[in-house]
Protein backbone atom coordinates (compact mmCIF):
# COMPACT_ATOMS: atom_id res chain seq x y z
CA UNK A 1 0.00 0.00 0.00
CA UNK A 2 2.92 2.60 1.00
CA UNK A 3 4.28 1.83 -2.57
CA UNK A 4 1.44 3.58 -4.34
CA UNK A 5 0.88 7.57 -4.39
CA UNK A 6 -0.63 9.27 -1.50
CA UNK A 7 -2.02 12.35 -0.27
CA UNK A 8 -2.25 14.07 3.88
CA UNK A 9 -5.90 15.83 3.70
CA UNK A 10 -6.95 17.31 7.01
CA UNK A 11 -11.17 18.01 7.49
CA UNK A 12 -12.50 20.15 9.95
CA UNK A 13 -16.42 21.32 11.23
CA UNK A 14 -19.05 19.68 12.50
CA UNK A 15 -18.12 16.05 10.81
CA UNK A 16 -20.24 13.67 12.35
CA UNK A 17 -23.79 15.80 12.40
CA UNK A 18 -23.01 17.40 8.97
CA UNK A 19 -22.43 14.05 7.68
CA UNK A 20 -19.66 15.67 6.46
CA UNK A 21 -16.95 12.49 7.15
CA UNK A 22 -19.09 10.38 5.80
CA UNK A 23 -19.39 11.78 2.73
CA UNK A 24 -15.72 12.03 2.40
CA UNK A 25 -15.20 8.45 3.00
CA UNK A 26 -18.07 7.56 0.26
CA UNK A 27 -16.45 9.62 -2.75
CA UNK A 28 -13.44 7.53 -1.59
CA UNK A 29 -14.52 4.26 -1.92
CA UNK A 30 -16.67 5.18 -4.69
CA UNK A 31 -13.91 5.86 -6.75
CA UNK A 32 -12.07 2.81 -5.52
CA UNK A 33 -9.67 4.52 -3.62
CA UNK A 34 -8.21 3.93 -0.22
CA UNK A 35 -8.07 5.42 3.19
CA UNK A 36 -6.29 5.53 6.21
CA UNK A 37 -6.90 7.78 9.34
CA UNK A 38 -3.88 9.51 10.97
CA UNK A 39 -5.83 11.42 13.70
CA UNK A 40 -9.75 12.00 14.73
CA UNK A 41 -10.62 15.04 17.37
CA UNK A 42 -14.16 14.86 17.95
CA UNK A 43 -15.49 17.99 19.58
CA UNK A 44 -16.60 17.51 22.89
CA UNK A 45 -19.59 19.98 22.80
CA UNK A 46 -22.03 20.65 20.36
CA UNK A 47 -20.61 23.94 19.55
CA UNK A 48 -16.77 22.71 19.30
CA UNK A 49 -15.90 21.42 16.01
CA UNK A 50 -13.94 18.22 14.93
CA UNK A 51 -10.76 17.42 13.23
CA UNK A 52 -9.76 14.65 11.06
CA UNK A 53 -6.71 13.84 8.92
CA UNK A 54 -6.54 11.00 6.34
CA UNK A 55 -4.19 9.56 4.00
CA UNK A 56 -5.75 9.10 0.64
CA UNK A 57 -4.17 6.56 -1.82
CA UNK A 58 -4.82 6.32 -5.06
CA UNK A 59 -3.88 3.86 -8.11
CA UNK A 60 -1.71 6.57 -9.67
CA UNK A 61 -0.91 9.92 -9.53
CA UNK A 62 -3.94 10.98 -12.12
CA UNK A 63 -6.27 8.37 -9.54
CA UNK A 64 -5.19 10.18 -6.54
CA UNK A 65 -6.04 13.77 -8.18
CA UNK A 66 -9.67 12.22 -9.08
CA UNK A 67 -10.65 11.22 -5.84
CA UNK A 68 -8.68 14.93 -3.99
CA UNK A 69 -10.85 17.10 -6.88
CA UNK A 70 -14.07 14.81 -4.86
CA UNK A 71 -13.55 14.89 -1.46
CA UNK A 72 -12.43 18.74 -1.63
CA UNK A 73 -16.08 19.42 -2.17
CA UNK A 74 -16.58 18.36 1.23
CA UNK A 75 -14.09 20.83 2.68
CA UNK A 76 -11.02 18.76 2.62
CA UNK A 77 -7.52 20.55 2.19
CA UNK A 78 -4.23 19.27 2.08
CA UNK A 79 -2.58 19.09 5.56
CA UNK A 80 0.60 21.07 3.60
CA UNK A 81 -0.73 23.08 0.95
CA UNK A 82 0.77 24.15 -2.04
CA UNK A 83 0.09 27.80 -3.42
CA UNK A 84 -2.85 27.24 -6.60
CA UNK A 85 -1.50 26.84 -10.59
CA UNK A 86 -2.36 29.74 -12.43
CA UNK A 87 -2.35 30.00 -16.84
CA UNK A 88 -3.68 32.28 -19.24
CA UNK A 89 -7.13 31.95 -21.01
CA UNK A 90 -5.71 30.58 -24.35
CA UNK A 91 -8.58 32.75 -26.59
CA UNK A 92 -11.90 34.56 -25.61
CA UNK A 93 -14.56 32.17 -24.05
CA UNK A 94 -11.73 29.70 -23.52
CA UNK A 95 -10.59 28.28 -20.59
CA UNK A 96 -7.04 27.18 -20.10
CA UNK A 97 -6.62 23.47 -20.30
CA UNK A 98 -7.32 22.37 -16.30
CA UNK A 99 -8.86 24.51 -15.28
CA UNK A 100 -11.28 24.67 -11.96
CA UNK A 101 -14.26 24.04 -12.41
CA UNK A 102 -16.61 26.13 -9.40
CA UNK A 103 -19.11 24.77 -6.87
CA UNK A 104 -21.83 27.26 -5.32
CA UNK A 105 -19.61 26.76 -2.04
CA UNK A 106 -17.76 29.26 -0.47
CA UNK A 107 -14.10 28.90 -2.04
CA UNK A 108 -10.52 29.77 -0.74
CA UNK A 109 -7.01 30.39 -3.37
CA UNK A 110 -3.82 30.27 -1.72
CA UNK A 111 -1.71 32.47 -3.48
CA UNK A 112 1.69 33.66 -2.00
CA UNK A 113 1.14 31.93 1.07
CA UNK A 114 -2.18 33.46 1.47
CA UNK A 115 -5.86 31.91 1.49
CA UNK A 116 -8.08 34.70 -0.40
CA UNK A 117 -11.60 34.34 -0.43
CA UNK A 118 -13.28 34.10 -4.34
CA UNK A 119 -15.56 36.59 -4.58
CA UNK A 120 -19.52 35.69 -5.71
CA UNK A 121 -19.37 32.02 -5.52
CA UNK A 122 -21.35 30.22 -8.66
CA UNK A 123 -21.25 26.61 -9.71
CA UNK A 124 -19.59 25.82 -13.42
CA UNK A 125 -17.54 29.08 -13.70
CA UNK A 126 -13.84 29.51 -13.75
CA UNK A 127 -11.75 31.26 -10.90
CA UNK A 128 -10.04 34.16 -12.27
CA UNK A 129 -7.08 36.06 -10.46
CA UNK A 130 -6.09 39.82 -11.37
CA UNK A 131 -2.52 40.40 -9.24
CA UNK A 132 -2.64 43.72 -10.58
CA UNK A 133 -6.43 44.56 -9.03
CA UNK A 134 -5.82 42.08 -6.10
CA UNK A 135 -9.08 40.35 -6.81
CA UNK A 136 -9.81 36.31 -6.87
CA UNK A 137 -13.74 35.83 -8.33
CA UNK A 138 -15.61 33.43 -10.31
CA UNK A 139 -15.98 34.11 -14.00
CA UNK A 140 -18.59 32.62 -16.70
CA UNK A 141 -17.32 30.48 -19.76
CA UNK A 142 -18.48 33.25 -22.34
CA UNK A 143 -17.23 36.21 -20.42
CA UNK A 144 -13.25 34.96 -20.51
CA UNK A 145 -11.30 37.32 -22.36
CA UNK A 146 -7.96 35.71 -23.51
CA UNK A 147 -5.02 36.96 -21.19
CA UNK A 148 -6.87 36.27 -18.32
CA UNK A 149 -5.13 34.30 -15.28
CA UNK A 150 -7.18 31.62 -13.89
CA UNK A 151 -6.61 28.95 -11.34
CA UNK A 152 -6.51 25.39 -13.11
CA UNK A 153 -5.44 22.25 -11.30
CA UNK A 154 -6.20 21.21 -7.49
CA UNK A 155 -3.65 22.87 -5.28
CA UNK A 156 -4.49 25.66 -3.34
CA UNK A 157 -7.72 25.36 -3.32
CA UNK A 158 -10.11 24.91 -0.29
CA UNK A 159 -14.02 24.43 -0.03
CA UNK A 160 -16.09 25.44 2.48
CA UNK A 161 -19.03 23.01 2.50
CA UNK A 162 -22.67 23.70 3.96
CA UNK A 163 -22.93 22.70 7.90
CA UNK A 164 -25.82 22.14 10.34
CA UNK A 165 -25.66 24.76 12.36
CA UNK A 166 -26.60 24.90 15.71
CA UNK A 167 -29.78 27.46 15.79
CA UNK A 168 -32.86 25.24 14.56
CA UNK A 169 -33.28 26.45 10.69
CA UNK A 170 -36.34 26.89 8.56
CA UNK A 171 -37.77 23.18 7.32
CA UNK A 172 -35.70 21.19 9.60
CA UNK A 173 -38.15 19.06 10.95
CA UNK A 174 -38.88 18.42 7.40
CA UNK A 175 -35.56 17.26 5.95
CA UNK A 176 -35.05 17.83 2.01
CA UNK A 177 -37.13 15.26 0.16
CA UNK A 178 -40.15 15.91 -1.55
CA UNK A 179 -43.23 14.53 -0.84
CA UNK A 180 -47.09 15.53 -2.15
CA UNK A 181 -48.07 14.32 1.61
CA UNK A 182 -46.35 16.69 3.75
CA UNK A 183 -48.31 19.40 6.21
CA UNK A 184 -48.52 22.35 3.89
CA UNK A 185 -49.61 24.85 6.39
CA UNK A 186 -46.65 24.18 8.72
CA UNK A 187 -44.33 24.59 5.80
CA UNK A 188 -46.20 27.96 4.38
CA UNK A 189 -45.50 28.94 7.92
CA UNK A 190 -42.14 28.14 8.53
CA UNK A 191 -41.93 29.67 4.71
CA UNK A 192 -43.58 32.90 5.44
CA UNK A 193 -41.01 33.09 8.41
CA UNK A 194 -37.59 32.58 6.42
CA UNK A 195 -39.23 35.21 4.24
CA UNK A 196 -39.84 37.57 7.01
CA UNK A 197 -36.15 37.20 8.40
CA UNK A 198 -34.62 37.82 4.73
CA UNK A 199 -36.55 40.91 4.82
CA UNK A 200 -35.69 42.32 8.48
CA UNK A 201 -31.71 41.42 7.51
CA UNK A 202 -32.19 43.77 4.51
CA UNK A 203 -31.80 41.26 2.23
CA UNK A 204 -34.06 40.35 -0.91
CA UNK A 205 -35.96 37.52 -1.84
CA UNK A 206 -36.03 36.06 -5.36
CA UNK A 207 -39.56 34.97 -6.72
CA UNK A 208 -38.34 33.23 -10.14
CA UNK A 209 -42.10 32.82 -11.25
CA UNK A 210 -43.61 30.85 -14.07
CA UNK A 211 -47.20 31.74 -16.65
CA UNK A 212 -48.79 28.82 -14.36
CA UNK A 213 -48.95 31.69 -11.40
CA UNK A 214 -51.26 33.47 -13.95
CA UNK A 215 -53.42 31.12 -15.11
CA UNK A 216 -54.19 30.07 -11.53
CA UNK A 217 -54.96 33.76 -10.80
CA UNK A 218 -52.44 33.90 -7.99
CA UNK A 219 -50.82 37.03 -9.99
CA UNK A 220 -52.94 39.28 -7.71
CA UNK A 221 -51.27 37.22 -4.34
CA UNK A 222 -47.87 37.25 -5.56
CA UNK A 223 -47.99 41.71 -6.12
CA UNK A 224 -49.28 41.37 -2.43
CA UNK A 225 -46.21 40.04 -1.56
CA UNK A 226 -43.94 42.48 -3.46
CA UNK A 227 -46.09 45.30 -2.09
CA UNK A 228 -45.27 44.54 1.14
CA UNK A 229 -41.61 44.04 0.59
CA UNK A 230 -41.27 40.24 0.69
CA UNK A 231 -40.00 39.80 -2.82
CA UNK A 232 -37.57 42.31 -3.94
CA UNK A 233 -36.91 40.92 -7.37
CA UNK A 234 -39.29 39.31 -10.00
CA UNK A 235 -37.25 36.75 -12.62
CA UNK A 236 -39.31 35.11 -15.46
CA UNK A 237 -40.08 35.16 -18.99
CA UNK A 238 -41.76 36.44 -21.57
CA UNK A 239 -44.82 34.13 -21.08
CA UNK A 240 -45.35 35.53 -17.68
CA UNK A 241 -45.20 39.00 -17.88
CA UNK A 242 -47.46 38.81 -21.25
CA UNK A 243 -50.26 36.67 -19.66
CA UNK A 244 -50.45 39.18 -16.95
CA UNK A 245 -50.73 41.99 -19.06
CA UNK A 246 -53.25 40.02 -21.15
CA UNK A 247 -55.00 39.78 -17.58
CA UNK A 248 -55.05 43.34 -16.88
CA UNK A 249 -56.09 44.33 -20.18
CA UNK A 250 -58.74 41.41 -21.03
CA UNK A 251 -59.29 39.29 -17.98
CA UNK A 252 -58.17 36.03 -19.37
CA UNK A 253 -54.95 34.27 -19.33
CA UNK A 254 -54.17 32.21 -22.67
CA UNK A 255 -57.89 33.26 -23.60
CA UNK A 256 -59.55 31.92 -20.35
CA UNK A 257 -61.61 33.58 -18.09
CA UNK A 258 -60.12 34.39 -15.04
CA UNK A 259 -63.16 35.60 -13.20
CA UNK A 260 -65.67 32.30 -15.17
CA UNK A 261 -62.56 29.84 -16.01
CA UNK A 262 -64.01 29.67 -19.58
CA UNK A 263 -62.96 30.10 -23.65
CA UNK A 264 -63.56 33.45 -23.76
CA UNK A 265 -64.57 34.45 -27.93
CA UNK A 266 -61.31 35.64 -30.22
CA UNK A 267 -59.57 34.83 -26.73
CA UNK A 268 -56.79 32.81 -28.12
CA UNK A 269 -55.69 36.54 -29.73
CA UNK A 270 -55.58 38.14 -26.33
CA UNK A 271 -51.59 37.16 -25.94
CA UNK A 272 -50.64 38.71 -28.94
CA UNK A 273 -53.10 41.74 -28.41
CA UNK A 274 -51.28 42.20 -24.96
CA UNK A 275 -47.70 41.91 -26.24
CA UNK A 276 -48.93 44.31 -29.24
CA UNK A 277 -50.47 47.30 -27.17
CA UNK A 278 -47.18 46.80 -24.57
CA UNK A 279 -44.72 47.41 -27.74
CA UNK A 280 -47.27 50.29 -28.99
CA UNK A 281 -46.64 52.09 -25.55
CA UNK A 282 -43.13 51.51 -25.55
CA UNK A 283 -42.21 49.24 -22.50
CA UNK A 284 -43.92 47.98 -19.59
CA UNK A 285 -42.96 51.37 -17.65
CA UNK A 286 -44.13 52.89 -20.16
CA UNK A 287 -47.78 51.11 -20.64
CA UNK A 288 -47.99 51.68 -16.87
CA UNK A 289 -46.97 55.86 -17.34
CA UNK A 290 -49.44 56.44 -20.17
CA UNK A 291 -52.32 55.19 -18.20
CA UNK A 292 -52.80 51.63 -20.22
CA UNK A 293 -52.02 49.34 -17.68
CA UNK A 294 -53.80 49.80 -14.41
CA UNK A 295 -53.71 46.40 -12.48
CA UNK A 296 -51.61 43.16 -12.25
CA UNK A 297 -48.28 41.47 -10.75
CA UNK A 298 -46.02 43.70 -13.27
CA UNK A 299 -47.71 46.78 -12.82
CA UNK A 300 -46.81 46.69 -9.20
CA UNK A 301 -43.44 46.04 -9.82
CA UNK A 302 -43.49 49.29 -11.88
CA UNK A 303 -45.34 50.99 -9.03
CA UNK A 304 -43.17 49.70 -6.62
CA UNK A 305 -40.40 50.22 -8.16
CA UNK A 306 -39.39 46.46 -7.70
CA UNK A 307 -37.22 45.20 -10.27
CA UNK A 308 -37.66 42.65 -12.76
CA UNK A 309 -35.55 40.81 -15.21
CA UNK A 310 -37.42 39.06 -18.39
CA UNK A 311 -35.51 36.34 -19.55
CA UNK A 312 -36.14 35.74 -23.84
CA UNK A 313 -36.65 32.17 -25.05
CA UNK A 314 -37.11 30.67 -28.72
CA UNK A 315 -41.23 30.19 -27.75
CA UNK A 316 -41.68 33.65 -27.22
CA UNK A 317 -44.05 35.87 -29.13
CA UNK A 318 -43.41 39.35 -29.88
CA UNK A 319 -41.88 39.48 -27.14
CA UNK A 320 -42.38 42.42 -25.13
CA UNK A 321 -39.83 45.35 -25.12
CA UNK A 322 -38.95 44.25 -21.55
CA UNK A 323 -37.84 41.23 -22.74
CA UNK A 324 -33.81 40.31 -22.99
CA UNK A 325 -33.80 38.00 -25.69
CA UNK A 326 -29.83 37.78 -25.20
CA UNK A 327 -29.77 34.73 -23.02
CA UNK A 328 -25.63 36.01 -21.65
CA UNK A 329 -26.95 39.39 -21.50
CA UNK A 330 -29.88 37.82 -19.28
CA UNK A 331 -27.66 35.75 -17.03
CA UNK A 332 -25.69 39.18 -16.24
CA UNK A 333 -28.45 40.64 -15.35
CA UNK A 334 -29.93 38.14 -12.90
CA UNK A 335 -26.26 37.45 -11.05
CA UNK A 336 -26.21 40.51 -9.04
CA UNK A 337 -29.73 39.81 -7.82
CA UNK A 338 -28.62 36.28 -7.13
CA UNK A 339 -25.51 37.15 -5.05
CA UNK A 340 -26.98 39.25 -2.63
CA UNK A 341 -30.40 37.73 -2.40
CA UNK A 342 -31.20 35.62 0.80
CA UNK A 343 -34.30 33.37 -0.18
CA UNK A 344 -35.60 32.37 -3.61
CA UNK A 345 -38.72 31.27 -4.27
CA UNK A 346 -39.20 28.87 -7.28
CA UNK A 347 -42.37 28.94 -8.44
CA UNK A 348 -44.30 26.65 -11.66
CA UNK A 349 -41.46 27.48 -13.90
CA UNK A 350 -38.85 24.62 -14.24
CA UNK A 351 -36.22 26.13 -16.94
CA UNK A 352 -36.07 29.59 -15.39
CA UNK A 353 -35.74 27.94 -12.04
CA UNK A 354 -32.46 25.60 -13.05
CA UNK A 355 -31.25 28.95 -14.64
CA UNK A 356 -31.47 30.45 -11.30
CA UNK A 357 -30.66 27.97 -9.40
CA UNK A 358 -27.30 27.67 -11.44
CA UNK A 359 -26.54 31.17 -10.03
CA UNK A 360 -27.42 31.23 -6.53
CA UNK A 361 -24.83 30.39 -3.62
CA UNK A 362 -25.34 27.40 -1.62
CA UNK A 363 -26.19 29.56 1.06
CA UNK A 364 -29.32 30.75 -0.31
CA UNK A 365 -32.51 28.91 0.87
CA UNK A 366 -34.67 27.96 -1.92
CA UNK A 367 -38.47 26.52 -2.15
CA UNK A 368 -39.53 25.22 -5.03
CA UNK A 369 -43.28 24.83 -5.43
CA UNK A 370 -44.81 22.72 -8.33
CA UNK A 371 -47.87 20.87 -9.09
CA UNK A 372 -45.47 18.16 -10.32
CA UNK A 373 -42.99 16.05 -8.31
CA UNK A 374 -40.44 15.51 -11.30
CA UNK A 375 -40.22 19.31 -11.86
CA UNK A 376 -39.77 19.29 -8.01
CA UNK A 377 -37.57 16.89 -7.42
CA UNK A 378 -35.76 18.42 -10.30
CA UNK A 379 -35.22 21.66 -8.58
CA UNK A 380 -35.01 20.04 -4.83
CA UNK A 381 -31.98 18.47 -5.86
CA UNK A 382 -29.22 20.67 -6.32
CA UNK A 383 -29.80 21.81 -2.68
CA UNK A 384 -28.95 19.94 0.46
CA UNK A 385 -29.74 21.29 4.29
CA UNK A 386 -30.99 24.73 2.41
CA UNK A 387 -33.45 23.18 0.23
CA UNK A 388 -37.24 22.35 -0.02
CA UNK A 389 -39.19 20.94 -2.57
CA UNK A 390 -43.19 21.39 -2.42
CA UNK A 391 -45.59 19.64 -4.07
CA UNK A 392 -49.05 21.71 -4.55
CA UNK A 393 -50.76 24.02 -6.57
CA UNK A 394 -49.17 26.78 -7.10
CA UNK A 395 -52.19 29.27 -6.88
CA UNK A 396 -53.42 27.76 -3.41
CA UNK A 397 -49.62 28.16 -2.18
CA UNK A 398 -48.89 31.84 -3.07
CA UNK A 399 -52.36 32.77 -1.70
CA UNK A 400 -52.39 30.94 1.71
CA UNK A 401 -48.29 32.08 1.97
CA UNK A 402 -49.37 36.04 1.28
CA UNK A 403 -52.31 35.36 3.65
CA UNK A 404 -49.76 34.05 6.24
CA UNK A 405 -47.59 37.31 5.62
CA UNK A 406 -50.57 39.21 6.19
CA UNK A 407 -50.91 37.73 9.45
CA UNK A 408 -47.28 38.12 10.38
Amino acid sequence: MTKRPYEDVQIQGHLIDSLMLPQVWDDIMDLEGEFEVLEFKVGRTQNETSMATMRVYGRDRAHLDEIIRAIQEHGAVAVEPEDAVLAQAPADGVFPDDFYSTTNLETFVRLAGEWQRVERPEMDCGIKVDRQAGTVETMPLNDVRRGETYVVGRRGLRVLPLERTREAQPFEFMGSAVSSEKPKAQIIHEVARLLKKVRDDGRLTIAVVGPAVVHTGAAAQLARLVEAGFVGVIFGGNAVATHDIEAALYGTSLGISLSEGTAQPGGHTHHLRAINTIRRCGGIREAVEQGVLKSGLMYTCVKTGTPFVLAGSIRDDGPIPDVITDVFAAQRAMRPYAQSAGACLMLSTMLHSIATGNLLPAAVHTVCVDINPAVVTKLADRGSFQTIGIVTDVGLFVEQLANELERV
